[in-house]
């Protein structure tokens, strides 16, 4: 695609804008469209419905940096290279998300977290206002934050000298919440959707633009706006489910950590931890809409084609699990959805997307092909045609706790597989989408089948996933695939429980 005449000859005359308002930790469920029970989103139930709502989206590999990797290269995990967290691994992609706007004639523009490495790579982007939230790799006493992150600059601009938005204490992996210890302006959430309208003032208006708006919460700090914590924190109690599975995470639960990814908490703390992260999520609805109405005030309400997605999901304390990377409907489905020019309206698909789809999809929607070589696919077919399918299956996978979970699921059942212990989970989606039932036991002719196919993917890989045919336990992993990475750092070897 070279300028504007990559454009498919119908649109040549009026291109779409497209923005991408991409959220991180947001759970799939967590949409007062999708029926939650608490959770209330009037402006993103708004988009939804003059737009499609894709209810079986998922992140393949449910954590910031891999997620991400797949939403800006339009690549599976294996094409990417990463199937686990690590920070500090240079991007180095050929094929991307902004450039593929940006060689079409596009302004690109980025605010908000981006959480590659360099911090300041642009990956096709014109220009990047930075704010990755707490990103530890980065921050250190002896780096100035101008190198890392606009929004702390901007925050000691504002008249408080030293001023830090973790002043307040909070931890940004911990489920520990109060509300935001500022004023409301000041909030990262707040600051994105400002630097995003000033853009709209700013841009070059003889070419569409390419905005990617990403806010860095809900993801902890759990530290809303007062009246948005307030909000939940005065909701009916509740409790989180367990499976019963949840045992087979016992070898790992912490419960004294605040920061732990196995671990069963108080009612009050737990509670507390639900209204800071729906209390984010009331904060970024109506952020939404106060950058939408600008986008309208400015003319392009009706030309510019808008998705609302997150890298991945919170298991809030779920089957006894926090924070992400894990293959449950809490940490790896998404809130994907698509309005604008061409897209079907009240439109809800539940064909099986993945971040990888976004690239094609919105290329699609802007009337421009698709690069050669990426794994992903328009998801468009899928919004105007209730039957239509993208793949069979969606195949995911995360380094965790020192061993790959593995899974696989067609939106109807789901497979999973703990390459440290071997333990299998099966769950139908249809009739228990909570996965509170493991059916891998009582269902081994449906195991065998998911499980197969789980032998296919990983075949050949260089985990040794697989010996003598089966799924071999205990292997060493690595967040990052050789290919990635040709001299690779220390494997880990899970102990087996």
């Amino acid at each position: 695609m070279t300028g504007l005449s990559g454009l498919r000859g119908d649109l040549v005359s009026q291109p779409a804008n497209v923005v991408l308002i991409c959220v991180d930790q947001w759970r799939g469920d967590c949409l007062s469209a999708e029926g939650h029970p608490v959770v209330r989103t009037p402006h993103l139930d708004a988009l939804a419905a003059s737009g499609t709502r894709f209810s079986r989206a998922y992140s393949a590999t449910p954590t910031c940096v891999p997620a991400r990797a797949a939403l800006h290269t339009g690549l599976s995990q294996t094409g990417h290279g990463r199937v686990g967290y690590e920070d500090g691994v240079p991007w180095e992609y050929p094929t991307t998300l902004a450039g593929s706007f940006r060689d079409a004639g596009y302004q690109t523009k980025c605010v908000g977290k981006m959480h590659v490495y360099p911090e300041r790579a642009r990956l096709g982007f014109d220009d990047i206002e930075l704010h990755d939230g707490y990103l530890h790799f980065a921050r250190r006493r002896s780096r100035d934050p101008r190198e890392y992150d606009d929004y702390l600059t901007w925050l000691s601009e504002r008249g408080v000298p030293y001023a830090d938005y973790v002043d307040h204490g909070l931890n940004c992996n911990s489920y520990v919440a109060r509300p935001w210890d500022k004023a409301e302006s000041l909030h990262p959430t707040s600051w994105a959707t400002s630097r995003a309208i000033d853009f709209l003032y700013r841009r070059d208006p003889t070419a569409p633009f390419f905005l990617f708006l990403s806010y860095h919460r809900p993801h902890p700090p759990y530290d809303p706006p007062a009246w948005a914590f307030d909000q939940y924190l005065a909701a009916p109690p509740g409790e989180p489910p367990i499976g019963d599975w949840a045992g087979d995470y016992e070898p790992w639960r912490e419960d004294w950590r605040h920061d732990a990814y196995a671990a069963r908490v108080d009612p009050a703390t737990w509670h507390r931890a639900r209204a800071g992260y729906y209390g984010h999520m009331a904060h970024i609805d109506l952020q939404v809409n106060r950058f939408l109405e600008a986008l309208a005030e400015f003319g392009h309400g009706d030309d510019t084609v808008v998705a609302f997605v997150s890298d991945h999901g919170e298991m809030l304390g779920e089957h006894g699990l926090w924070r992400k990377g894990y293959p449950y409907e809490g940490s790896a489905r998404v809130p994907f959805l698509l309005a604008g020019p061409g897209v079907p309206s009240g439109v809800v698909s539940d064909a099986v997307v993945e971040l990888r789809d976004v690239m094609p999809t919105l290329l699609d929607a802007a009337g421009l092909d698709a690069p050669e070589g990426i794994d992903g696919r328009s998801a468009l077919p899928a919004a105007r045609d209730p039957e239509t399918r993208l793949r069979p299956y969606l195949h995911g996978e995360h380094v965790l706790l020192g061993q790959s979970l593995q899974w696989l699921t067609d939106g109807e059942e789901k497979y999973v597989w703990m390459s440290g212990t071997g333990k299998e989970h099966l769950f139908d989606l249809r009739t228990d989408p909570g996965e509170l039932r493991n059916l891998a036991a009582k269902s081994p002719d449906r195991a065998r089948t998911w499980r197969d196919r789980l032998i296919a993917e990983l075949a050949g890989r260089p985990e040794g996933f697989v010996q003598d045919g089966d799924l071999a336990p205990g292997r060493p992993v690595n967040p990052v695939l050789p290919s990635l990475r040709p001299d690779p750092a220390p494997t880990s070897v899970p102990t087996l429980a």
